[in-house]
């Protein structure tokens, strides 16, 4: 649903007020959550506990209740009295919210709609049970405020490992009301239609990736030949069809070095995946007097050493630059696609870091083992038409990105202007 700003005369005549919350409209109220909603506490789990009569039901866990919605795919069971079940049970139209986990999480909701009946939940979920006049779906969307959220931080109590918050402090949780129910149900409906597309194209893309997961495994090994390709692949080192370097670092205590016109990457910058920019520069200098090589545009990038994800990540480079000595090369020719390299090494991540592992998990690659590497070598009119299939899936694969980044920048607007009464829907 698409949210309009009104013509500035509405704006002009509307009437607003200065709150704990920020601005919101005249007709709206603020108050606290203790005042318009009852708080209940979760049961605690204890196995020597002495049961008369005892009954095994599904309770809902902190991993439970995600930020907006709940992932019920394992769901735990609990032995509890009978006599307890009414207490602790959670009901339709309940706002579940965190009680502890990481300090990011405090407060984290999602509407119970009765998914599973019965169903209790434990001591670090809460339970909000909604008075009349406000509606759990709005305050389900003001949860996600960065109103609340800030509220969340600040009255969160941070441990060691972990942090938690109170009924007490979560009663304090400061809500504004429209004094209408339309207006709240509206709210949350357009918020609730911005959520729906939101999570329609998260599913989408994580089938698109599958998908693309899929066409990599079957093509990059021959499992499945692309119309008018015959004939049997040779596996070849890549040692045995092309070269590779690693870079180096100019001294960071020479200004002279930095600051020019070569692009200069380092391993932070392979998650780019397909690099056509980067933020460091060096001078003809630093490139002179470090070990440093201008590498040619198409060139395999493969991130070398260190505990991080970088070892083992794959990236191939749109653009002349240099690379830090994390950073191995792989020198594309006239022999192979390098567009085909990239795909068939970069689903290969899992296997990179185990060839890489060293004492203590550190480990590192090295030039050795990549000019090692065994590759399924197809001709080369082959790879490339498998890199084409595979490049139009990550076109497909970053629109759909693009879209959903598009999409959540969008509700994070809806949700600043609609709960905050800037723009009235009724």
């Amino acid at each position: 649903m698409e949210v309009r700003e009104p013509p500035a005369k509405y704006l002009v005549q509307a009437r607003y007020k200065q709150t704990e919350v920020g601005v919101i409209p005249n007709d709206w109220q603020v108050g606290l959550l203790a005042e318009f909603a009852q708080i209940r506490t979760g049961i605690a789990k204890n196995a020597n506990a002495s049961l008369l009569d005892p009954i095994e039901v599904p309770y809902l866990r902190v991993a439970n209740v995600q930020d907006g919605y709940l992932d019920l795919s394992e769901l735990s069971t609990i032995k509890i009295d009978s006599s307890d079940l009414r207490r602790f049970s959670v009901l339709p139209d309940d706002v579940l919210m965190n009680e502890g986990g990481d300090l990011d999480k405090l407060g984290r909701g999602a509407l119970w709609r009765g998914e599973i009946q019965p169903c209790v939940h434990q001591n670090h979920v809460f339970v909000v049970r909604c008075r009349d006049g406000l509606l759990p779906e709005f305050l389900n969307a003001w949860t996600s405020s960065p109103v609340a959220r800030r509220y969340f931080l600040l009255a969160g109590r941070q441990t060691t490992n972990l942090a938690s918050i109170n009924k007490t402090s979560l009663g304090q949780l400061p809500v504004p009301v429209p004094a209408r129910v339309v207006e709240q149900q509206a709210i949350a409906e357009a918020l609730g239609d911005a959520d729906a597309l939101i999570d329609s194209l998260e599913h989408l893309l994580a089938k698109k990736r599958q998908i693309k997961q899929g066409a990599m495994r079957v093509l990059l090994t021959g499992q499945q030949r692309l119309p008018g390709f015959v004939g049997e692949w040779e596996c070849k080192l890549i040692g045995q069809f092309t070269d590779c370097t690693a870079g180096g670092t100019p001294s960071t205590s020479v200004s002279e070095y930095w600051g020019g016109a070569i692009r200069w990457m380092n391993s932070g910058d392979l998650n780019l995946k397909t690099v056509t920019e980067v933020e460091g520069r060096i001078t003809d200098a630093g490139l002179r007097n470090s070990s440093t090589k201008l590498v040619p545009a198409g060139c395999v990038l493969i991130g070398l050493a260190g505990q991080g994800r970088t070892r083992g990540t794959v990236a191939i480079n749109l653009v002349p630059l240099c690379t830090n000595q994390s950073i191995a090369a792989i020198f594309p020719n006239d022999s192979f696609d390098s567009r085909y390299l990239y795909y068939n090494l970069d689903r290969r991540y899992d296997e990179l870091r185990v060839l890489s592992a060293g004492d203590g998990g550190r480990g590192g690659l090295n030039l050795t083992i990549i000019r090692s590497l065994s590759v399924p070598f197809p001709p080369i009119q082959e790879q490339s038409a498998i890199a084409a299939v595979l490049s139009d899936m990550d076109a497909e694969v970053a629109a759909l990105e693009a879209r959903l980044a598009k999409a959540r920048q969008v509700k994070q607007g809806m949700v600043q202007a609609l709960l905050t009464g800037r723009i009235r829907l009724v």
